[in-house]
Formats: structure tokens, C-alpha cells, sequence
């Protein structure tokens, strides 16, 4: 198959989300206002907490079983390379432009968290069913593209939702610390407060007949010994703390567990998957409700894209070296890791498979990082200013890479 067969096949899945898109960006527009800040914000709650979920558990249950999941378990290792990858391109990036301190988070989400949800669903499935596609059987290779891209959204939504979101969380919490004079008032105060709390412990948790005396370690009292177990528990506490679980168990990360267990548990998954499944009712259910997932959540990528149009909150090379990361040299990279994988025998011979690992380098920065910026409201319109150049950029990047990757596998 020709250079220009494969890039037809590969444009056709980028227009169709380029046409959707766009859509969704006329929505929003004040003129139209269909899909305003506060419908955008309903319609991301019900794709959040029930459209993306069902279709994760669905997806999963109905595509991964126990042996494909033994058999694709380097895809999990691959998408966290690609987080790893890209915070280091990020990291560089940051000391090369001096980006400012309250985008850094932003960055390395921007260049380590790639869109492995619906544009993955949307791409891999209808490049199989072009004629010209070069990996097989439409059918089959749409049974086992939608399998590829479930798990890779299933995965992608662990890591952005801890690896990502911590990042970022601790990179907001830095970046609006008080400096200066506040800070030393701040700290003056906080020394107060810890000295009157001493005194006040020593006070109520001392015997009356050692008020008076020298505190622990000073040679009149021996040292008092705190059990193992009381300083495993408190430093468990002080970890809990600063990690924000119910992020971390997002209801699509609970989705995939669920969808795990049921594909991959064989009494479960014959009392719910098949024709003849007695409960086949419940998993019906969640694949019609899975199914506005794709189409709602591109509707608000184009709305999201508006807030792009309107602000300019972040400097021209900040945008240019994300977009190099992205669309650069992430993808090389990806080809020799995905390369090197092969020749060691990690990874079969599945052309699509190879495909789904590569492309996963050259997806656009996932929406979710906005949410995330939303959420710790730290630079929001900084991201809308990213995601549009991204989004932009990315339909034709995506394109190349897609001919590109094809040309090489076929």
C-alpha cells in the first residue's frame, strides 16, 4: 500500500473529529450559547461521573479477558513511559524558557499527559474500517482496536488522576506560597503558635510532679519512647494528607477496576457478557449509556477551545516548546521504544497493536489537564491558550504520524 493511500485512510478519522470539534466550538459561542460555561460545566459533570465510566466498564468487560490482558501488559508500561518521557522533556523545557513558577505544573501536565481516551476510540476503530486499511479484517480489527483503545483509556485515566494531578497539585501549592516580608511575618508566627502548643502539651500531658522540671533530653529525664507502630501509623496519616484519594479513585479509574474484574473473572463475566448472560441487562445498560461518552466529550474539547480564541495568558515559547514535545519528539521517541520492545519480545507482532503503542506518543495533551487546572485554579486561561494551539496543530501532527506509523508497520 502506497505513502498516499495510507494518508487518506489516516486523514479521513482526523476530519471527522476536526467536523466535531468544531461543532462544539459554534456551540459556545455567545451568540449561540448552547454550550456556555454553565451547560459546558453540567455536560462535563455527566461525562465525568456517568458517560465516561460506563463506557470504560463496558468496553472493558466486553473486550479484555484475562488472557488478552496477560498478553498486552506491556500497553500499561508504555503509557507510563510516555509520562515519564514527557516530564522530563518537560522539565527541560521549563529551565529553557524560565517558565513561570505557577505554569510548571501545567507544562509537565501538558507535555506528559497525552489524550488516550476518545480520540484513540475515535481514531483506531475507523481507521479499520477503511478499505485500504492495512491491518486486516474490518471487523476483527475493530473488535481488537476498541479493545487497545479501552485499556488505553482505562490506564491513561489512572495515571493522569494520581501521577499528574499530584504534580501539579504540589507545583500550585509552591507557586502560591506568600514570599517576602509576609513570609517571614508567617513564619514569626507560626513559631509563636508552635511554642505556646509546646507549652501547652507539656502543661497537659506531664504528671504535676514534673511541672517544673527539664523537658526530655536534657539529662534529669530520660527521653520518652514512642512505639513503632504509633510513628508508622502518624507518617501513614501525614501521607494520606497530602494525597488526595478520592482524585486518585476517579469514577473512571473505580470503571476500570470493575471492568477488569468483570472481564478478567470468568464466573462474572459469563453471568454479564454473551447473548445468554442471565444479568446481560446490566451491561447493556452501561454500553448505552457509555455511548454519548466519545461525541459529548468532543463537543467540549471545540467549547473549551473558545476560552483559547479570547486569552493570550502565556508566552509564545511556553506554546512552541509544548507543541515540539507533542508532536516531536515524543513521537520519535516513541518509535524507538515501541521498536525496542519488539526486539526483546515484549510486545507480538499485531501491526495494530504496534500501531496503538506508537500513536499513543503523538496524541495532543489530554483534556483532562484542564479539568485538573480548573480544579486547582491555577492557570486556567494559560491552558485554554495551550489546548487550542494543540488542538489546532494536532490534526494535522496526528495525521502525519498516523501515515507515518502505518507506512512503517505494513
Amino acid at each position: 500500500m502506497g505513502f498516499v493511500d495510507l494518508l487518506v485512510v489516516a486523514v479521513i478519522p482526523v476530519i471527522q473529529l476536526l467536523l466535531a470539534t468544531a461543532v462544539g466550538l459554534f456551540m459556545a459561542v455567545d451568540s449561540v450559547n448552547l454550550l456556555g460555561p454553565v451547560a459546558r460545566h453540567s455536560l462535563n459533570n455527566l461525562v465525568y461521573f456517568v458517560f465516561c465510566p460506563a463506557l470504560v466498564i463496558s468496553s472493558l468487560a466486553e473486550t479484555i479477558t484475562f488472557e488478552s490482558l496477560v498478553s498486552l501488559w506491556f500497553m500499561p508500561v508504555n503509557i507510563l513511559l510516555t509520562f515519564i518521557i514527557g516530564s522530563a522533556l518537560a522539565w527541560f523545557l521549563i529551565q529553557i524558557t524560565t517558565t513561570p513558577p505557577h505554569l510548571h505544573g501545567l507544562v509537565i501536565g501538558c507535555c506528559s499527559a497525552g489524550n488516550l481516551g476518545n480520540l484513540l476510540l475515535i481514531v483506531v476503530p475507523a481507521v479499520c474500517q477503511e478499505a485500504n486499511s492495512p491491518f486486516g479484517d474490518s471487523s476483527v480489527c475493530s473488535t481488537s482496536g476498541e479493545a487497545y483503545a479501552s485499556l488505553s483509556m482505562a490506564v491513561g485515566a489512572i495515571y493522569i488522576w494520581s501521577y499528574v494531578y499530584i504534580i501539579m497539585r504540589v507545583c500550585a501549592n509552591k507557586s502560591i506560597a506568600p514570599i517576602g516580608d509576609d513570609s517571614t511575618a508567617n513564619i514569626d508566627i507560626l513559631k509563636e503558635s508552635s511554642k505556646t502548643c509546646l507549652e501547652s502539651c507539656k502543661e497537659n500531658l506531664l504528671p504535676s510532679s514534673m511541672h517544673g522540671a527539664e523537658m526530655p533530653g536534657s539529662g534529669s529525664v530520660k527521653r520518652m519512647q514512642v512505639p513503632v507502630i504509633k510513628k508508622m501509623v502518624h507518617f501513614i496519616n501525614m501521607i494520606a494528607e497530602k494525597i488526595e484519594f478520592k482524585m486518585i479513585f476517579a469514577p473512571s479509574t473505580v470503571a476500570a477496576i470493575l471492568g477488569f474484574m468483570i472481564g478478567s473473572i470468568s464466573p462474572i463475566r459469563k453471568a454479564l457478557i454473551g447473548d445468554s448472560a442471565p444479568l446481560r441487562a446490566l451491561n447493556c445498560s452501561a454500553s448505552l449509556l457509555g455511548e454519548p461518552a466519545t461525541p459529548c466529550m468532543t463537543l467540549i474539547i471545540g467549547a473549551n477551545l473558545l476560552n483559547g480564541l479570547k486569552r493570550s495568558g502565556v508566552g509564545l515559547p511556553v506554546i512552541v516548546g509544548v507543541i515540539l514535545v507533542r508532536y516531536l519528539f515524543m513521537p520519535l521517541l516513541g518509535i524507538g521504544v515501541v521498536k525496542a520492545a519488539c526486539s526483546f519480545g515484549m510486545v507480538g507482532s499485531d501491526p495494530l497493536y504496534q500501531f496503538v503503542l506508537m500513536i499513543q506518543y503523538a496524541v495532543p495533551p489530554g483534556m483532562s489537564v484542564g479539568i485538573i487546572a480548573e480544579l486547582l485554579e491555577v492557570g486556567e486561561s494559560e491552558c485554554s491558550v495551550i489546548m487550542l494551539w494543540s488542538y489546532l496543530l494536532g490534526a494535522f501532527s496526528l495525521t502525519i504520524w498516523s501515515t507515518f506509523y502505518m507506512w512503517i508497520l505494513a
